[in-house]
Parts: C-alpha cells; structure tokens; sequence
C-alpha cells in the first residue's frame, strides 16, 4: 500500500528494522545489533536529506541515493523569437502591416544599447513560455531616430491576465525605462505598446537588451487569441417591426423616395396615415415616392405595417426645410472591397442584396460607388460634347443604374473630386463643378463624396480660406439643384472640418485619413470621439467606413477579398462606437459574403436607433484612458445610451458611475447587443468587458 508523505516522497510500508533486530533476542551479537541501528540512523539520515530511490529486498534495507542534477538556466533573446508575430494590437492590416525590426545598434534618450528591436506603436506580442521562464529583461522607449512624435507610447507586459509591468507613456527622448520582471510559472507573456495620438502609431517602440531566462524549452512567439464569433443579436420575430429613423428632412419639391424599414414575414402590407398628397406608397412593398410638399412644415405620418402575425405602427416626421440628413446616412460603399472593379452590375448587385439579406429593413438606404466610375487619364476623351463628365465603360447606363436602385426603395450615390484627378488618378470635377453636379442629379444620384485628392496641387495654401474654397463651391451648386443630394467632405480633418463643414453645405465630414490604411478602428474612433460637441443633426462627424465582413485591403489588379482581420469582440465594439458617435454608417465589404455573424453586427435594431435618435447628439467621452473608454449618448426620450469599450489584452471589470454621467437614482440597465434588461442599478454599474470588447447599455430612469 502506498502512501504520501508531507514531502510528496512515496512512502511503502516495510518490515520495521527496529523489530527485527529484537527478534534476534540475546543471541543476536551486539556488534550485529549495532551494525543494525546503524543501518537504520543511515537509512532515515538519507531519506531526510535526498534519498530518491529506495529498494527493500527480503526484508533488507538498501538505500541508493542520487542527488537530482541542478537545471540549466538559458538565456534566450526577444529579437530571437519569431518577429512576424508581432502586429497591431487591432489586428494586423494586411496593407501596411506594423513593421518589425531587428537591428545591432539603439539608442534611447542618447543611450545606446547593441541589441534588440523596434516595432511600430501600437503593437503586441503574445509568447507562449509554457512556465520553464524564470525572469523578463528588457529597456525600453521611443528610438532617438523619431524626431517628429509629439504625443506618447505606453510599454506593458501581461503575464496570464496580470499586468507585471507598465512604463507609463513616454515621450520621444525620454531616458530608457528598466523592465526585469518575475515570470516563474507563466505560461502566456504579452508584450504591448500603445500610443496617445495618431502620429505616434508611427513611433518606432524600441525593445532593446530584451531576455528571458529559461529553464526547459524555450519561449515561442504565438499568434494573438481569436475568440469565437457568438452572434448576439436576436434575430426578428414574425411579427411587423418598423425600425428606422423617426424623422426625414428634404428640401421643398425635391424628388422623394423612401422604403419604410420593417422586419417581419412577408408578404406584408403598408399603410401611411396623413401622407401628404404628393407623395404615394406602394403598399406591398412599403416605398414611398413623389415630390416633398412646397409648403415648408412638420408633417406627422403614421406608418403601419400588417402581416398575418400581427401590426406594429410607427409615428414618422417628414420635415420640409432646408436640412437634409437629419440623422447620420446609412448605406453601403464599394471602395473597400471593389475599388478600381467596381462595375453597373456589382452596383446593382449590392442593392438586391441590401433587400435580400435584411440591411434595408433595418435602415440602409444608400448605395454608393466610390472613386473608378470615371475615364482614366489616358482613356480620353473625358467629357462629351457639352463638357460634362463621361463614366467609363464599365457604366454603360448611369440613369438606368440609378432607376434600378430607386426601383428597390434605395438611393444612389457617387464619389468625384474637386481636383482635375481622383487620387485613384480617374477624372475630377475640377472647373466643370456645377456641369458635373448637374449631370448628377440628371442621373438621379442622391449624394456625393466630394475628396481633396489632386486639389492639394491647386490649392493656393493650407489657410482656411483654401481648404473651404472647393467645398463651399459644390455645396452652393447642390443646394440650387432640383434634386436634394447630400454632400460628404472627404479631405482627412484638415483645417478642423467639423468647426466649419456645416457652413459651406455638406452634412458630413471626415474627421480623419482613411480608416483602410490605419492599424486600427479603435484609434481612428477615439480621434473622432473628441469631435463630439459639434455634431447635430444635417452635421455629422464621419470616421470612415465599416470594414467587417470580407473586404480587399490591398487594392492590386489581381487581389481578392478576404475575411476581415478583426475579431469579433472588436466587430462589436466598432459597431458600438460608430452608433454611439451618430456617425454615418456606411459598411464597406463584400456583399456577396454576408454571413450570420456579419448581418448580426450590422444589423441589431436596438444598436441602430441609438445611431439614428432624432435628438442628434453624439456620444460625449466619461473616461479615456490607453486601455478603457466610456462613451455615453443623450437619447430624445431621455435615456442614456453607455459604451464601456476595453481596449486593452486582457478581460475587465468597467464600471461606470451616475455621478460621471451626469444623472441620480434608480436606472433600468438594458444590455443593446443581447436586447435584454439585466437589471435596476442605484449609483453605478460594474461589468466583466472582455479582451478588445465592448458592453453597450440603455440606461432608462425608474418612473
């Protein structure tokens, strides 16, 4: 029988050599009983000190002791290690991937040091030290080369969700910090860095004299974790739900269309009660069209939507005046996944898919060809015979197009430049602007993406006066046409576009470069959160598209498109700060390839009103820092939308405090993602967020 003993050592129950040497009695002689015990005091002595292997035989004690050899400490470097493991933090973008060098020489706030290297803020490592580490070397700052970062860089290091190390943000030419952590019995080690400021995620991060020392098998870069894509959204029931906007601004006597949004069976029909005479609705398919009233004025509509299943009815405000967009536009672009392919077909495609999976009942209304539709350089001539802007072959029929996307209850939109080239080097609008603008509108297009582009070359100067110049130009044309066609400013934030971009006509801006080219959502988002204050309704600020789904980063003759490198905890927390922004919410992927999971981000309803609340307030910031952020967003009927967003590796206890938001007393907490109530809350909520995750909320007083 075996037993353990407190030292772990296998103990197995043996003849007591005491008692055997008593049964030998007097005869025994006494040297034999002497050698016995002494046989006995060797045996425990060897035991206690190292005994590792013990073998009894026919009663007889025979002890063979070895002393366990003393284990090997390695020393194995960071730059040793499989570098192409290091990405963003966001997931790794397939067009710029962060970049990763491995050098002899660095030098940090005039230190040098001989080995190591440097990655581009943000990024992140994961190591797999299946616990033979023992300790974690390392300096670390911003490489002395970088003379034009002006914001800051944070190093951490996580072991098994426990942060070891945080240097603080560092600015360039700050003296080296030391990193020399324990990391006995860890198993996983994430090496970040985070920066503050969009030039910084330029920042070369240096990790010099960076070391483990091992015992066993060595560490082994792994790439970063990827959660299971769980869809949260319920989906709709059978029953009639309009969803949508509760309001519709439109410019007197403008053409109109509008495809009431209800989920729900079909067939289902529709009905429009106080619906101005110039307007009719299909009542199978829930579009209405006709002209908006001449006279200026509110006019309240109720929609009404029946199936066998039951009715649901929704108050709907049609507002004559000279505001269009009153909430943020929903639709779909081609760029990101199309770019220079884009064709007549894919267009047309895109809408039947818009209808087919679900995305107009929720609210997507606009389908929109970015830049390519145009003659290139060398394919003249560019214009016809009254100087206005010829499409390519690819668009045989441009009014047909458009017809055909009105036919579905959608609108069209298009893309030019008020340069004489688009930056995809097709033909701009550059002084043909109001000859172009009008061929728009005789085409039927309903808004335009207006990007500076080769207008750089043109422009006198960077002063305000320059950057409004082109944009105050098509928006005095636009207004004065007979068809309302909303503008987007595309020209990268210059000059604080959102102090100014109301005044010269559009009714959304860029608030920074292209979400395409940047590692990451989550810092484009944060740039434009801090717009917050001069966002209302017909004046949006706008952070790029939605790039979920498949999309084509690369944008070569020969590319395809590929599933999207953003996990789905972060799929959700994009989707949670663009609504939560009221900012325009244009996806950008392969319609083709909508799957479950996609249409569950794009498509939750309780999400997308937060987006479209008729007050028109952006989310304001409650907390920001490198890891956590907490958006929240004033609702017409008084609730308040909250974001809790973690940015950081590991999961999160968020809480978010009444008194930060600015309310008192008991609030019914309803979770958007789940549509669910998880509660009444006094004072505060606390919630687990996970790894690149989100909670998003409604918080609703209590009476």
């Amino acid at each position: 029988m075996r037993s353990f003993g407190p030292l772990g050592l296998i103990r197995r129950r043996t003849p007591d050599i005491k008692s055997e040497a008593n049964k030998r009695g007097a005869q025994a002689r006494p040297t034999e009983r002497k050698e016995s015990m002494n046989d006995y005091k060797c045996f425990i002595k060897r035991v206690i000190v190292s005994a590792t292997v013990v073998i009894f035989l026919s009663g007889c004690v025979s002890v063979a002791v070895s002393k366990a050899p003393s284990a090997k400490t390695e020393t194995v470097w960071l730059s040793s290690l499989d570098l192409e493991k290091m990405g963003s933090g966001w997931g790794k973008n397939v067009r710029i991937a962060t970049k990763v060098v491995q050098r002899q020489t660095f030098s940090i706030g005039g230190q040098k040091f001989t080995e190591g290297i440097n990655s581009r803020a943000n990024s992140v490592m994961y190591i797999d030290l299946g616990k033979k580490a023992k300790r974690f070397s390392a300096y670390v700052g911003i490489d002395d080369k970088i003379t034009w970062a002006t914001g800051s860089v944070k190093f951490k290091v996580y072991g098994d969700n426990r942060e070891l190390f945080n240097s603080g943000f560092m600015k360039a030419k700050e003296a080296a910090k030391k990193i020399d952590v324990d990391i006995t019995n860890i198993k996983t080690l994430i090496l970040t860095v985070n920066s503050v400021g969009a030039r910084n995620r330029r920042a070369y991060a240096d990790w010099v004299e960076a070391k483990f020392e091992v015992v066993g098998a060595k560490p082994k870069a792994i790439d970063r974790p990827r959660e299971k894509a769980v869809i949260l959204t319920p989906k709709p029931g059978p029953k009639p739900k309009i969803n949508g906007p509760k309001l519709f601004g439109v410019r007197q006597g403008r053409p109109f269309i509008y495809r009431i949004p209800a989920t729900g069976k079909r067939p289902m029909s529709f009905t429009a009660q106080n619906l101005p005479k110039e307007l009719k609705l299909e009542v199978h398919t829930g579009i209405i069209v006709g002209s908006a009233p001449k006279r200026r004025g509110e006019y309240i509509i109720t929609l009404k939507a029946t199936n066998a299943y039951g009715t649901n009815e929704k108050p709907f405000k049609i507002v004559v005046g000279e505001t269009l967009a009153l909430t943020p536009p929903m639709g779909w672009n081609s760029w990101y996944i199309h770019h220079h392919k884009v064709s007549d077909k894919i267009m047309r495609d895109a809408a039947d898919v818009m209808v087919e999976s679900g995305m107009a009942d929720f609210g997507y209304m606009y389908v929109n060809i970015d830049d390519c539709w145009m003659k290139k350089q060398e394919d003249k001539p560019y214009r016809d015979k009254n100087n206005a802007i010829l499409p390519n072959a690819k668009f045989p029929d441009m009014k047909a197009m458009t017809d055909y996307i009105h036919s579905k209850g959608l609108r069209a939109g298009l893309y030019t430049s008020p340069g004489p080239w688009t930056c995809g080097k097709y033909v701009g609008s550059y002084q043909h602007e109001e000859i172009d603008a009008r061929k728009f509108a005789e085409w039927g297009f309903d808004f335009l993406k207006h990007d500076w582009c080769s207008y750089r070359a043109i422009a006198k100067d960077k002063s305000l006066d320059e950057l409004m110049k082109p944009f105050k130009l098509m928006g005095d044309i636009l207004k004065a046409l007979d068809r309302d066609i909303v503008l987007n400013l595309c020209q990268y934030g210059m000059g604080d576009v959102w102090k100014w971009g109301g005044e010269v006509g559009s009714q959304c801006w860029r608030t920074t470069g292209d979400l395409g080219l940047s590692p990451s959502f989550y810092y484009i988002g944060l740039s434009n959160a801090q717009h917050y204050e001069y966002a209302r309704p017909g004046q949006w600020n706008d952070p790029d598209y939605i790039l979920i789904g498949w999309v084509d980063y690369i944008r070569r003759p020969d590319s395809k498109s590929q599933p999207t490198v953003i996990s789905p905890n972060e799929q959700y927390a994009y989707m949670s700060m663009w609504s939560l922004m009221a900012s325009p919410l244009f996806f950008s992927g392969d319609m083709t390839k909508l799957d479950d999971f996609t249409l569950n981000i794009l498509c939750n309803a309780e999400v997308i009103e937060v987006n479209q609340d008729s007050l028109g307030k952006q989310a304001r910031i409650v907390l920001q820092s490198d890891d956590h952020l907490i958006l929240a967003k004033d609702m017409e009927d008084g609730s308040l939308a909250v974001g809790l967003f973690n940015a950081s590796e590991i999961e999160a206890k968020m809480t978010v405090k009444w008194s930060e938001l600015g309310i008192s007393g008991k609030h019914r907490v309803r979770d958007l993602w789940r549509q669910k109530d998880v509660g009444t809350f006094d004072d505060e909520y606390t919630i687990k967020v996970p790894r690149h995750g989100v909670v998003m909320v409604l918080l609703r007083p209590v009476g």
